[in-house]
């Protein structure tokens, strides 16, 4: 009798124009998707689904991944979780004094703005600022360990 294994993790990508920020397993995919927040686990219904600015994390057992991510695509097809991010930076890479310094113009220009173009704008910016600031504190304070990427395919 044949024996079937069930895989317990997906297969992740994470992508920008520029570069791969992650490829590799991880148990959960949790992203800010336009309609609420979205967990992928393993043998998830396929999906196609556009991103909002926010973060996005990567669990693979007791370890993580925290990631900005300023919109883009999150597509879900037999265990293969693809992310294309519009553009995307590593928690721990994020420099918190620009994203402050961003988070004050944008608060600035919402001020100022005239119209509302303007005012869509620095609202937009304001958010992705506010969210690059929340994912660098999470991994700055975060209390899980790093996934281990050395082994990962590049």
């Amino acid at each position: 009798m044949a024996t079937t294994t069930t895989r317990n993790t997906l297969h992740v990508e994470v992508v920008t124009a520029e570069r791969e920020l992650y490829n590799g397993e991880a148990t959960l995919v949790s992203a800010p998707g336009v309609e609420g927040r979205l967990g992928i686990l393993p043998h998830h219904a396929a999906l196609l689904t556009f991103l909002k600015p926010g973060e996005l994390r990567i669990e693979l057992g007791d370890a993580e991944e925290p990631f900005f991510v300023s919109g883009g695509f999150l597509e879900v097809s037999h265990d293969r979780v693809t992310i294309l991010a519009d553009a995307a930076e590593e928690g721990e890479t994020i420099d918190e004094a620009r994203a402050q310094e961003a988070r004050r113009l944008a608060e600035e220009r919402l001020v100022e703005s005239r119209s509302q173009n303007d005012r869509a704008e620095a609202q937009a910016a304001l958010e992705r600022a506010l969210s690059r600031i929340r994912v660098a504190e999470y991994a700055r304070r975060r209390s899980r360990r790093r996934i281990d990427t050395a082994g990962m395919q590049q």
